[in-house]
């Protein structure tokens, strides 16, 4: 899982409705205004691919792992955040990002620390080695608007504690999320170009500079909402974290299910992440 080293990592904060509510952190944006009430909230670095000390110093230890998530030292509750990703293509014109091309997708799991009042939002993302999660069976994307693939697909998640699988985040349609496809693409380029140190937010067009702007990007594009177990329930020693982008044209989600408790998985139809989760 070394691949991604070269890698900008950003995530998206507010991109699909409640949840931001149900990770107790509505109250850290308030002071955010945004186009329009469904807009994402902004986005945040979990990963620079700099030795440069003049970019967030934490944000340069690489997180991502596709088996375990390592909890921190300190004693903070942790919740996995099941999210998709997209691999991207990122261009530019005189240090100027021009355009955002995802590539592939997958299951991903933006592990986040819950502690209230922290400066900003990547001061709860990355904390080390092994506190993040992405699939290894990336899904190739023929085209990022209505009518490709990805209208094919959903997301689930699970937690598996003490021998029992529990529903973690709900089972939804990737086009469910806020901002998706063109107006997801369009955004993010705008949101990465203006985007200033206020708030919860960071300045990153600033930072993608002092890493001399990449050329590729892992990007989160927000998490799903909780179902009442997920939303109330923190990772544990112990601990199996399931997230699951499967077709729902071939499969169903008692499928996704059933290949969980049976350890056989159809990946031609699925992105799998598990994680164990370690103390």
């Amino acid at each position: 899982m070394d691949k991604y080293r070269d890698f900008l990592g950003l995530g998206i904060a507010g991109n699909f409705a409640l949840h931001l509510a149900q990770a107790g952190e509505e109250e850290d944006f308030k002071e955010i205004i945004t186009a329009d009430e469904a807009s994402p909230k902004g986005m945040f670095p979990f990963y620079l691919p700099s030795h440069v000390q003049e970019a967030k110093t934490i944000l340069n230890t690489y997180p991502l792992s596709s088996s375990i998530i390592k909890l921190p030292l300190q004693n903070v509750n942790v919740q996995a955040e099941p999210e998709v990703t997209l691999i991207c293509n990122l261009e530019y014109s005189s240090d100027k990002l021009l355009k955002i091309t995802p590539t592939h997708f997958g299951a991903y799991n933006d592990c986040s620390i819950r502690v209230a009042g922290a400066s900003k939002i990547s001061d709860k993302k990355n904390w080390g080695k092994n506190s993040k999660g992405i699939s290894e069976n990336l899904i190739q994307i023929d085209k990022f608007s209505d009518g490709g693939i990805m209208d094919n697909y959903s997301i689930c998640s699970f937690l598996k504690r003490d021998g029992e699988l529990h529903a973690y985040g709900e089972d939804v349609e990737l086009k469910g999320y806020s901002y998706f496809y063109e107006k997801l693409q369009e955004w993010m380029v705008n949101q990465i170009s203006t985007q200033k140190d206020f708030g919860p937010l960071e300045p990153l067009d600033e930072y993608i500079s002092t890493c001399k702007n990449p050329t590729k990007a892992i990007i989160s594009i927000g998490a799903t909402r909780y179902t009442p177990y997920g939303e109330s329930t923190f990772l544990k020693d112990g601990d199996e974290v399931f997230v699951v982008l499967y077709n729902n044209r071939v499969l169903s989600l008692q499928n996704v299910m059933d290949s969980i408790k049976d350890n056989n998985y159809d990946l031609s139809n699925i992105s799998l992440l598990k994680q164990k989760v370690l103390a």
